[in-house]
This record gives C-alpha cells, sequence and structure tokens, in this order.
C-alpha cells in the first residue's frame, strides 16, 4: 500500500501513509517548510483492522502553512 498525497492549494496538503508522523513528515519535505511554520491536523490515525483481517488503513494528516508575518 502507497502513500497518498493530496494537494489541496499551494498552502495545503494532504498525505496518507503507514503511520500519522510519517505522513507529516512527507507533507513538510513535500511542503519545503518545517514543523514551526505550519499547522497539522491528524484526520485519521493508522488501523490495522481486528488481527489485520480487514486491510489496513492508512494514517491521513492534513497539513496548512501558517500566515507569514
Amino acid at each position: 500500500m502507497g502513500n497518498k498525497i493530496t494537494i489541496i492549494n499551494k498552502n495545503e496538503i494532504e498525505v496518507e501513509a503507514k503511520t500519522a508522523q510519517e505522513a507529516i513528515k512527507i507533507a513538510l519535505s513535500k511542503l519545503n517548510v518545517k514543523k514551526s511554520e505550519v499547522r497539522i491536523s491528524v484526520l485519521r490515525e493508522e488501523n490495522k483492522g481486528l488481527f489485520s483481517m480487514q486491510g489496513t488503513k492508512l494514517a491521513k494528516v492534513r497539513v496548512l502553512l501558517r500566515p507569514r508575518v
């Protein structure tokens, strides 16, 4: 299962990855910014399903650039 990247606009991105931390890392890299420059919302934590029989759901995060002052 691969990562999914959705660019909302030039200031906002959603990433699905195996873990929320991995998704955040990918988003920061894609936007070329530091964690302190963005607002992060975890939309979904990773979920392995019941005994891993129902499949794995990827974690999903939304990363939004903070306005520059």
